[in-house]
């Protein structure tokens, strides 16, 4: 089985939950890391890196900000070179506070890994969502899993649960 990496940022609160529920579904051996933490880890032994955020305004990730560790993390990591590594994305918006930018930190986060060379996997229909636009959609899907626990949170589990099968075969 391949070695898995879980980051996910902010710590605490709806993103460090899903991404526990993400790590409790992928089985011995792998990594579960905030930000805060990930600086220990060498990236370079995994295999797959599944990597997650909120969306709760542009200021969160497009700025270097005491709080934005995501950009953080990036700035640190300029050099690092993923090209062989497959990186899955999840994100948390709210559709309706946030109707016109659902997940939009998908698309930064799809960008910075990209552009160090990792292969993104893990796309996610736009079904079953109800929102305005979002940054992070291209041919119907989402650059990667998009929750919103504050207005569907019976949905979360059971997405979940089929993006990291989906993940699953798609790192085969």
């Amino acid at each position: 089985m391949k070695k898995i990496a879980v980051l996910y940022w902010p710590a605490g609160g709806n993103t460090e939950e899903a991404a526990r529920k993400i790590f409790a579904m992928l089985g011995e051996g792998n990594t579960i890391a905030s930000l805060d933490e990930a600086a220990s880890l060498h990236l370079a032994d995994f295999d797959c890196l599944i990597a997650g955020g909120a969306t709760t305004g542009a200021e969160t990730w497009e700025k270097a900000t005491t709080s934005n560790n995501w950009s953080k993390f990036f700035a640190a990591n300029d050099n690092l070179m993923l090209s062989s590594k497959k990186v899955a994305l999840f994100g948390l918006g709210d559709q309706v506070l946030y109707p016109n930018h659902f997940v939009d930190q998908l698309e930064y986060l799809r960008d910075e890994f990209a552009k160090r060379g990792a292969e993104i996997i893990g796309r996610w229909p736009v079904e079953g969502y109800k929102f305005e636009e979002s940054r992070s959609v291209d041919d119907g899907h989402f650059f990667g899993l998009a929750l919103d626990d504050d207005n569907q949170p019976e949905l979360t589990g059971r997405r979940i649960a089929e993006w990291v099968n989906q993940i699953k075969r798609e790192i085969l």
